[in-house]
């Protein structure tokens, strides 16, 4: 057999059979291409090596409308010099839901107000808004949700920074909720 009947061999499998093998190698061939070619080459574009996040928590989500929302989190805001104008100002100000996926880029130019990703004390990454930029060139985040910062979340340092939110693409960040918890179900665990 020639090299190219062995690729055309391969192509038709691929591509054309209807088999639960053919399924199962298009399925690696989608996480291999996802993971190794289509995330770097996103994150080298956007300037972080995390351009997508799937949110998990439902610490950035707002109740009802955004009047409401604010009369029952003014209170944590005002001792930070935010107002309800200021918060309308800012990027993502009706907060994400869990299952949202964020699209992020470098954590270049932070102001309040961002949306920024860092490493906290889990292990996953958090994701919440910067009300804060201290005086030692420090970060402090809240989510929109919580009633205060975290102790992770008060003395953000710049290595800690993995990106900053751009675009909220709603309910998206689902499939890979649902495809981790497959993944752990089965033993293979989070990736």
């Amino acid at each position: 057999m020639t090299f190219k009947e062995t690729l055309r061999k391969i192509w038709n499998f691929i591509w054309h059979e209807d088999s639960v093998a053919s399924w199962a190698v298009n399925v690696i061939l989608a996480f291999i291409l996802v993971k190794f070619i289509l995330y770097p080459g996103l994150g080298f574009l956007l300037g972080t090596s995390l351009p997508v996040v799937a949110v998990v928590s439902g610490s950035m989500e707002h109740d009802g409308s955004f009047n409401d929302w604010w009369n029952e989190q003014e209170k944590y805001y005002t001792p930070l010099a935010i107002t309800k104008e200021t918060f309308l100002n800012y990027p993502l100000h009706n907060g994400f839901n869990k299952g949202d996926l964020i699209i992020l880029t470098g954590p270049k130019k932070l102001k309040e107000g961002d949306v920024i990703v860092f490493k906290g004390t889990p292990s996953d990454p958090i994701i919440h808004r910067l009300v804060k930029i201290n005086n030692d060139g420090t970060y402090q985040t809240k989510g929109d949700h919580n009633t205060a910062s975290r102790y992770d979340e008060v003395n953000i340092r710049t290595e800690y920074l993995l990106g900053k939110a751009v675009l909220r693409i709603p309910y998206l960040g689902w499939f890979k909720l649902g495809f981790v918890k497959l993944l752990g179900l089965i033993g293979i665990g989070n990736f």
